[in-house]
């Protein structure tokens, strides 16, 4: 790393390690006589794909980082800084938060209006509905009960939400967008991890988005982003909507499992977020889109204190 470094003119740069995320990436900030940059190590990865998407993102005047030098062998990238303004951290009222959500939403509009670039995984029906079995053989209920449900959402899926024309950034929320007020227009939010992006259908993100594991929303930020999507783009807001649940109920039947799996490994801290995408979950399957799934359901216990407690206990000691 040191010598990577050094050829990309930063072997002096003071390094300030950063919060990373739920995967194995450790992000540093480097502070040196022309500014900050950030390395992202990420020596399991695919660092050329992420560059690849970040210069297409950037080539859509969106603002990924921009790719300052990389080390494909190593893992290594060094990206442009960003900054510290997550709109997380800054909506601090109703009408800031309204105000941060609907950049955000200008960045999808201005994403949906191009297509994917070539060569991502295809979010397919199937590939969708598998992905949910995590909240079976992790969360709770019985890993037998996985595959009738995982069939039922599957014909959902193929019913609702099987046009798959835009990339997906996945892992699109309040923690992974920043607020860059010095631009203009959909670049005034900043992207970040979108490595694990798809070729996927267009309620996905915004889904994302609005079903945030991490925080709640104010009461109103939810029903005016997505008003503000469907105005800017003129979709059908009915099987929007519709898909928007049926997407929603993946994501969070996914991340039950996931954060699960994430205890299971040494990482409890995430069960705390259970109640919230249990919350998110129920909310959705609320749609008629979904009464088909709901029964299959019925086997997931909800996150109670006792439960989050046993999976806290499958956590290794450190």
């Amino acid at each position: 790393m040191k010598a990577f470094l050094t050829r990309a003119g930063w072997g002096d740069a003071r390094q300030e390690p950063l919060a990373g995320d739920a995967s194995a990436r450790r992000y540093t900030r480097l502070r040196g006589q022309d500014g900050t940059a950030i390395l992202m190590q990420d020596p399991g990865g695919d660092v050329a794909l992420f560059a690849r998407l970040a210069e297409h993102l950037c080539g859509l005047g969106l603002s990924a980082p921009r790719i300052l030098a990389r080390d494909d062998a190593q893992g290594l990238l060094l990206l442009e800084d960003l900054g510290d303004g997550l709109i997380a951290r800054l909506a601090s009222d109703p009408e800031r938060e309204a105000a941060l959500y609907l950049q955000a939403v200008d960045a999808l509009v201005e994403l949906h209006r191009h297509p994917a670039p070539e060569g991502l995984p295809v979010a397919t029906p199937d590939h969708l509905a598998t992905m949910t079995d995590l909240a079976f053989t992790h969360y709770g209920g019985r890993p037998d009960a996985a595959a009738p449900a995982i069939d039922a959402l599957r014909a959902i899926l193929a019913k609702t939400c099987a046009t798959a024309d835009v990339m997906v950034l996945r892992d699109f929320h309040a923690e992974n967008v920043l607020h860059l007020p010095e631009r203009s227009g959909a670049a005034r939010a900043g992207l970040l991890d979108f490595q694990d992006a798809l070729r996927g259908h267009r309620a996905y993100d915004l889904a994302s988005l609005l079903r945030d594991a991490r925080r709640d929303l104010f009461p109103g930020t939810a029903q005016r982003a997505t008003a503000h999507y469907l105005r800017a783009t003129g979709t059908p807001e009915a099987p929007f909507r519709a898909a928007m649940a049926v997407l929603g109920v993946q994501r969070n039947l996914r991340i039950l499992g996931v954060f699960a799996r994430l205890a299971e490994r040494g990482k409890p801290g995430y069960l705390r977020l259970l109640p919230r995408v249990w919350a998110h979950l129920q909310a959705d399957l609320a749609h008629p889109a979904l009464a088909t799934l709901r029964p299959h359901l019925d086997v997931l216990p909800p996150p109670t204190a006792d439960l989050m407690a046993r999976l806290e206990t499958a956590c290794p000691t450190p």
